[in-house]
């Protein structure tokens, strides 16, 4: 009766046991990503209102690959991203974002890129006097005071002994399309997505111009401590990029593969 008894005893702690197990492996972690509304193709509001674009996109279906992770968006201003990071207010950050010395002191990229990031001159479509870099003596240049496009238009700009202006553009998703048209400006430094974006959803007409200034890998950025996250980001874009799907949501989204030459 007593060994009858303990069997009893030992099953039922099994089955609370497995519960318990099954029950701690069926839990799932909220992972909020930081991203933004005012990149054209990449993170951006469309005409019914949703957050959509490449990076967008292609979060989710790093979602879908990943089961035990919940990805929640949380957009706002690019100048607050790498703050809100850093504060914990948000886990990871999907914004095109490239790597350097400085940011790699603060924080951390996975390891597989899943962009490159083309920069080039664009000026309106009707300006025939810029067609290179070295056309933009005694010029203007707008970019985003917080964008990739600083240090590489400064770099231009040094390499040219400063014969041109820099200057920044101010509030609002399309203030620098309006620098150029009003003259303020003759040129600004940004993606050939971008610029078609710009042609498909403005009055203001752009055109890419010149050689690729920049084409950097990007990256997800994560806060130091946030490597098992980190690795299983790079887990499913593998798989993503090894099936085909980044390729699809590259030509979707930028245009042409962006993708291929990032790894």
């Amino acid at each position: 009766m007593k060994k009858l008894l303990s069997l009893v005893i030992t099953f039922a702690l099994l089955i609370a046991l497995s519960g318990c197990s099954a029950k701690s492996k069926s839990k799932v972690e909220t992972i909020n990503v930081g991203t933004g509304t005012q990149f054209p193709n990449i993170c951006f509001i469309d005409k019914d209102g949703e957050l959509t674009g490449y990076d967008v996109e292609l979060v989710k279906e790093i979602d879908k690959r990943l089961p035990n992770y919940k990805f929640k968006f949380k957009t706002m201003n690019f100048s607050n991203l790498l703050v809100s990071l850093r504060q914990n207010k948000v886990d990871m950050v999907a914004h095109q974002m490239e790597k350097s010395d400085e940011r790699s002191k603060k924080f951390l990229f996975n390891e597989t890129p899943y962009s490159v990031f083309p920069l080039k001159l664009s000026v309106l479509k009707d300006n025939n006097e810029i067609k290179d870099p070295k056309d933009l003596k005694g010029k203007k240049v707008v970019v985003s005071a917080s964008s990739n496009a600083v240090p590489v238009i400064k770099k231009v700009s040094k390499k040219q002994n400063d014969n041109f202006d820099i200057g920044y553009a101010g509030q609002g998703s399309n203030d620098t399309a309006n620098q150029l048209k009003t003259g303020r400006a003759d040129a600004t430094v940004t993606t050939p997505f971008a610029v078609d974006f710009q042609n498909k959803t403005s009055p203001i007409k752009q055109k890419s111009v010149g050689p690729v200034l920049s084409n950097s890998k990007v990256y997800f950025m994560f806060n130091k401590q946030n490597k098992p996250l980190s690795k299983d980001v790079d887990k499913a874009l593998k798989e993503i990029k090894e099936d085909g799907t980044l390729e699809k949501l590259s030509k979707k989204w930028l245009g042409e593969n962006y993708a291929k030459s990032s790894y």
